[in-house]
């Protein structure tokens, strides 16, 4: 009889492809434990989180976003019996069976691993980064796109490939003028994304163009350039700069474990999944740097299913949990807002309510509410937007009726956001008494918005 306090799978990783197998594995009634991953390496959902539509992932012919698709992965992996833990596996030994799994918060044995862990978007390491890095620099023009100091302005991408394609498309919804800086005289584009940038007339290509530095004052104003074949120097004004340029694998913690290639990747054997460890397998970016695109990394994750469940058999370590799929309400979905009269707004506004939505609502409870006041800024297809929802959802829960609590898009609502300084999302504000306390960017632990509001209520 199998331990039972030893796992059948752990599965490392989200995505598509950590999803997929997590559908698979749970289908075969090996109630797999998934670790989707916090901050390291990424969003929870993988890169897709910061991609808007998705147009050649099967079965969604008119498209669908990253988030979205990535949502209804989670949902089914969830109907299928997976232990989900939003949490970053800090360390692995792969030196004894069974395997050690450790995150901050469990330590879980298992007989067999699926690492997805994806790979992470490059940096250029420009003198004057890290002091413009969210005052005007930004690694997804999906999730900052929509703020309110790139309204109208000039704009810059940096890249040659499918992502610097969309983004500087993606853009230009926004921008003014979108400037796409590339290396050299060709893009590695698909053909198609090619024809869409040159016909764009609000997309301008520099070829043979290099970033040097980022200048301005607290905010960036533009973008110093080389052109790479002459060496001449000169300047892009740009209130913008977003970086499409690449990305490493996540294999840190298996480095000295697993046999990597020599740029980082995950060996596996060809047209396997398996690697250099027996009942370890790897599956998406994490081991391929050649096609790289949501459903190779889907069918990647199938096959490490497949193959870890034929193991697990094959080596008599199986233990099976038979189950009845439930299809869970899915925390993470998206539900487009009507646009809705004042009136009809004054109607619906409840001041004892816990939880508000828009401009509105959060005029009224500015004004009119002495409770500590939560204001969460989104933006349309903002991947960690998406990730932030369900974790803070729980804390807010936990405080209500002592706080407000209030979700403005940036898109719908941009003066508020340009009133309230808002340079990328999400970002949190906490008020009180008509005062702003304090403001967070980006997705934290559930204990730290937990705190922030216990310290100031």
């Amino acid at each position: 009889m199998t331990n039972p306090t030893v796992e059948n799978l752990v599965i490392i990783g989200s995505g598509p492809a950590g999803y997929t197998a997590a559908i698979y594995a749970g289908r075969a009634n090996l109630k797999p434990v998934v670790f989707e991953g916090f901050q390291a390496g990424g969003l929870p959902g993988g890169q897709l989180m910061t991609t808007t539509e998705v147009e050649n992932f099967p079965g969604f012919p008119q498209g669908i976003t990253g988030p979205e698709l990535m949502d209804r992965m989670k949902a089914q992996a969830e109907r299928w019996g997976a232990e989900l833990y939003t949490e970053d596996v800090i360390s692995v030994d792969l030196s004894q069976r069974p395997f050690t799994v450790r995150s901050e918060e469990r330590e879980v044995k298992t007989n067999s691993i699926i690492i997805a862990t994806g790979a992470t978007a490059k940096r250029l390491g420009l003198p004057s980064e890290h002091e413009f890095w969210s005052r005007g620099i930004s690694a997804c023009a999906i999730c900052d796109g929509a703020t309110p100091i790139f309204h109208g302005a000039e704009l810059a991408v940096i890249g040659a490939g499918d992502s610097a394609a969309e983004e500087s498309i993606y853009l230009t919804k926004y921008g003014s003028k979108v400037n796409l800086l590339v290396r050299s005289d060709k893009m590695r584009a698909s053909k198609a994304m090619q024809d869409r940038i040159l016909s764009n007339p609000k997309i301008q290509v520099h070829w043979n163009t290099e970033a040097v530095d980022i200048f301005g004052n607290g905010h960036m104003d533009g973008v110093k350039i080389r052109n790479t074949k002459t060496g001449e120097e000169s300047t892009i004004h740009a209130k913008g700069l977003f970086y499409a340029i690449g990305h490493n694998p996540n294999t840190s913690l298996f480095k000295g474990q697993l046999e990597l290639d020599e740029v980082g990747y995950i060996v596996t054997k060809h047209g396997s999944p398996e690697t250099s460890v027996e009942g370890v397998f790897a599956a998406g970016d994490v081991q391929d740097h050649e096609y790289r695109q949501a459903i190779t990394a889907a069918g990647s994750g199938c096959m490490s299913a497949m193959l870890a469940e034929r193991w697990l058999s094959v080596t008599g370590l199986i233990q099976e949990f038979h189950q009845q799929p439930e299809t869970p309400v899915n925390e993470l979905e998206h539900q487009p807002a009507a646009n809705k009269t004042e009136a009809e707004q004054e109607a619906e506004f409840n001041l004892n309510a816990t939880r508000h939505e828009g401009g509105y609502a959060l005029r009224k409870l500015f004004h009119e509410s002495d409770r500590l006041l939560l204001v969460k800024y989104v933006s349309p297809g903002c991947g960690p937007c998406h990730t932030l929802k369900p974790i803070l959802n729980k804390v807010v829960d936990e405080f209500d009726g002592k706080i407000h609590f209030v979700e403005i898009d940036i898109d719908k609502d941009r003066d508020i956001a340009e009133n309230a300084g808002v340079t990328g999302t999400p970002t949190i504000q906490v008020f009180k008494n008509k005062e702003l306390l304090k403001e967070v960017k980006g997705v934290k632990q559930k204990s730290e918005y937990r705190q922030l509001i216990e310290n100031s209520l």
